[in-house]
């Protein structure tokens, strides 16, 4: 018992120690958690409730553009702004900032609309459009069978013509700012002022920022072009700062982390590679309180200029064979027959490379004001227009002979006309005699293009007989040799919007050769110069390109960063058909430039170059801006066309010139070649000094 007793008495004891124990362990939590309420409370309570924005700040210089010798072609100009950055202010916090600024700045009113001045009516005088409600209206919205959003509607419409009238100069001033100020996202800067903003403006601004919330300066960038209108429609343009991302594209972008106002590439150059030539903004981390306000800011990221682009193409060659273009076209338009003649393209493409030397096209345009005709430039069209060409594709229709077994090298025809049951003789523009392959690409024979086509179609020809193909893919074995070299597919520019060219859709018999001859199927100046390189480089079909290389933003403008990528020559593919196949044909377009009787010989006569190439004369039908003069039938056009290289016997550089509807009727002005010999004159010339 004794025992018993003596070993249970030693428990309640151990057991008040350990509550002892507790009761001071507690007691001092709850010591630490007072201080850090009471002392570290506030702190902790806002890091809790803040949160973090990640927004940009300002612009960065996009990349610059620069031609194949390294001449500035698109810069950059810098120009003071003023922004807003929109921290979650309500609107009457950015009215009276707006109100402030415009006592500061001078802002234009011109894109102040209507409906904005009857928005700021209401916003500047609320008790006044409360009475433009009527009693029983207000019953209707008691009953909620009106909306706030019909009311609103209804106070806008009840705004009086007289009462809009009551603004002053600086009150649209006023509403100019705010309408800005509205338009901008939460923690994006929004451009308020970019143009024309005095050193002044800036300094009075900079003065007054404490006074101004949200509102800062900072430098803004335009693009600026050393050449002028050289080559404008190419290099494409930049969205303003008013226009923001292309509405079409918008979710494009915002998914690549682009902003809302920011600008991009909106055509061609800019467009084609503006996630190269853009550049990073800088970045800062915005830390708010639950409320929206910002508390705190520091910077992430300082931001970097965008990437340059150095071209293939030659300004100085570019701005010679514009040139040559407008005084051809002026000339022209003063022969007789050329009513409908308004355009002209030239390509100038290394055959070897790819690189476009210089692509031009100048079109005729009617000046609504002056009514006057001007001269536009419409490089563009060299990619995204087509034509026929006529007898410049010949060089392929014999090598398609060749292919296909219908003819072989020193095959020959007479020159007869074709004659087709119920139908109008097809000849050549002369009766030739019996010609052999070469010489017929040296005159330029349709005869001996429509043999050969008939025999591709395996077909038996009988004078005033119906003629009809057991080859039913006639058609596409000729479009599939003629795409080979390029004609009638895409190039592979690196631009965008390429045509391909319209391919008719009758397999009647004479349209296949009307096709070998250039005269249905519609091809571009770009796949024309791709073709004729296609024969110039001994059968490589190499992809045409305006981009040479990409580099890294220099520190120092006067400098050139380092080459990041080159572009390579592609090859998309070789055309299947034998060195001496190739080689006759190449001896076919020497004789038409260098030996009389060729078709281009009397122009090209006495080249030191030594060309070779291809004339085309294309019977075609009007379809230009005056179209809607002629009703259903369009007048008939002459199409003129010449492809060419040299020097023929290793070439450095090959041409393709078109002149879409250049005349009617039958006298013929020749401007084609007239624009062939002096685009090659001055390349070469320029290249080696005077011929």
């Amino acid at each position: 018992m004794d025992k018993q007793k003596k070993k249970t008495s030693h428990f309640p004891f151990r057991l008040n120690i350990m509550f002892f124990c507790v009761f001071i362990l507690f007691s001092i939590l709850i010591l630490r958690l007072g201080f850090i309420q009471i002392v570290h409370g506030e702190n902790f309570r806002k890091d809790l409730e803040r949160k973090e924005n990640i927004s940009v700040s300002n612009p960065v210089p996009r990349g610059r553009l620069f031609d194949r010798h390294f001449r500035v072609i698109v810069d950059n100009v810098p120009k003071n702004a003023i922004t807003f950055t929109n921290q979650g202010f309500s609107q009457k916090e950015m009215l009276k900032t707006a109100e402030r600024l415009a006592t500061l700045i001078e802002k234009r009113t011109d894109k102040v609309t209507e409906l904005d001045k009857r928005h700021f009516w209401i916003l500047k005088n609320p008790a006044l459009a409360d009475k433009k409600i009527t009693k029983q209206e207000r019953q209707l919205y008691a009953a909620k069978k009106l909306t706030d959003r019909d009311l609103y509607r209804l106070k806008l419409e009840r705004i009086s013509n007289a009462e809009l009238k009551n603004f002053s100069q600086k009150d649209l001033e006023v509403l100019a700012i705010y309408k800005e100020f509205t338009n901008s996202y939460k923690f994006i800067p929004q451009i308020v002022k970019n143009e024309n903003v005095t050193d002044q403006e800036l300094a009075i601004i900079s003065e007054n920022l404490h006074s101004l919330p949200g509102v800062d300066t900072t430098t803004d960038w335009d693009r600026s072009y050393p050449f002028n209108s050289t080559l404008r429609s190419v290099l494409g343009n930049v969205t303003k700062a008013e226009e923001g991302l292309p509405a079409e594209q918008l979710q494009y972008y915002l998914a690549r982390d682009y902003h809302r106002n920011d600008r991009v590439g909106k055509s061609q150059l800019e467009w084609q590679y503006e996630e190269i030539l853009r550049g990073h903004k800088a970045k800062i981390k915005n830390f708010t309180d639950k409320t929206g306000n910002v508390i705190e800011t520091q910077p992430i990221f300082d931001g970097k200029n965008g990437k340059d682009l150095v071209l293939t193409i030659d300004m100085d060659l570019q701005k010679a064979v514009d040139q040559i273009l407008e005084e051809e076209l002026w000339a022209m338009k003063r022969r007789p027959g050329t009513y409908l003649s308004d355009r002209a393209y030239v390509v100038l493409m290394d055959p070897y490379s790819g690189d476009i030397l210089a692509m031009s096209g100048k079109k005729l345009v009617r000046n609504q004001k002056t009514g006057r005709l001007e001269i536009q430039d419409d490089a563009l069209g060299t990619f995204t227009t087509t034509y026929s060409v006529g007898s410049t594709v010949k060089g392929a229709t014999i090598l398609t002979g060749y292919q296909t077994g219908a003819i072989s090298p020193g095959t020959i025809f007479n020159d007869a006309g074709i004659k087709i049951k119920d139908t109008p003789i097809k000849k050549s523009y002369m009766y030739l005699g019996n010609l052999n392959d070469v010489t017929a690409l040296k005159k330029s024979s349709n005869v001996y293009m429509f043999h050969t086509a008939i025999r591709i179609g395996k077909g038996h020809y009988e004078y005033d007989k119906p003629l009809n193909f057991t080859n039913k893919m006639a058609f596409e074995t000729v479009r599939n040799s003629f795409a080979s070299f390029g004609l009638g597919t895409r190039t592979g520019i690196d631009l965008p919007n390429e045509q391909t060219g319209f391919k008719g859709y009758s397999r009647l018999p004479g349209y296949l050769l009307d096709l070998v001859i250039g005269q249905y199927d519609t091809y571009s100046a770009m796949q024309l110069a791709q073709y004729v390189s296609t024969i110039a480089n001994g059968g490589y079909r190499m992809q045409p390109h305006v981009v040479k290389e990409i580099r890294s933003p220099a520190k120092d403008k006067e400098k050139l960063g380092t080459v990041l990528q080159e572009v390579s020559p592609t090859v998309l593919n070789t055309i299947d058909v034998k060195k001496e196949w190739l080689d006759r044909v190449k001896v076919g377009f020497r004789k038409v430039m260098q030996e009389p009787g060729g078709t281009a010989y009397k122009y090209f006569k006495g080249a030191r170059y030594a060309p070779a190439g291809k004339t085309g004369t294309a019977e075609a039908f009007y379809d230009g801006p005056l179209r809607y003069q002629y009703g259903k039938e369009p007048p008939p056009v002459m199409n003129l066309s010449l492809v060419s290289y040299a020097p023929s016997a290793n070439p450095e550089v090959a041409m393709a010139v078109l002149v879409p509807w250049a005349y009617q009727g039958k006298k013929d002005h020749k401007a084609n070649l007239k624009i062939g010999r002096r685009v090659l004159d001055t390349y070469f010339q320029m290249k080696q000094g005077p011929l």
